[in-house]
């Protein structure tokens, strides 16, 4: 695990062959299979590989979405908000699920954030990804995973680019805290 956290990286840039039903299978399980609280699973995963909505899933934003056009597979993560409180956190277990599944698969992935992000002024992401997909009204609308075959290589983060002053022991800060 350890050693394919050191190798991933976000990747935009796909080929354009499609990914088989058989890996597509097993990214399915891994979703199915993400940890969530109490066993709620609130959420729905839509596997879109249509190209006409693959095009209108990159345009849900202004910007930091436009490579999803390209991306042979795009899994939007949805969830039903009254299921579970805890509804934000269990997208965002299934989808680093999703993607940890996807790098050992050989496949890329990038995540992109929807909720709370705009479409244009008077819409937000998660709107109008409802609309393009059909979504209940009920349902929030997470994040999407574009995935697919790299079509470009990048090194994984050096580890002298680790930033270790993030790791506290017992208490925040260096020199921690002093109060009992």
């Amino acid at each position: 695990m350890l050693e394919m956290l050191r190798q991933r990286r976000s990747i935009r840039q796909f080929e354009t062959r499609p990914i088989p039903e058989a890996l597509q299978a097993h990214l399915e399980e891994a979703l199915l299979r993400a940890p969530t609280s109490r066993n709620r699973r609130p959420w729905e995963f839509i596997f879109v590989t249509d190209p006409a909505l693959q095009q209108r899933l990159a345009a849900c934003k202004p910007h930091s979405a436009d490579f999803v056009a390209h991306a042979p597979l795009t899994v939007v993560i949805a969830a039903d908000e009254a299921t579970c409180d805890v509804w934000i956190e269990d997208c965002a277990i299934a989808a680093i699920t999703l993607q940890y599944t996807a790098q050992t698969l050989g496949l890329g992935s990038c995540w992109v954030q929807v909720r709370l992000r705009d479409h244009d002024e008077n819409t937000t992401a998660e709107q109008y990804i409802r609309d393009t997909l059909c979504l209940p009204p009920h349902y929030r609308v997470s994040a999407m995973v574009a995935l697919g075959y790299p079509a470009e290589q990048k090194q994984g983060v050096a580890q002298s680019a680790l930033t270790r002053s993030k790791i506290h022991r017992d208490r925040f800060g260096t020199p921690p805290c002093t109060k009992p």
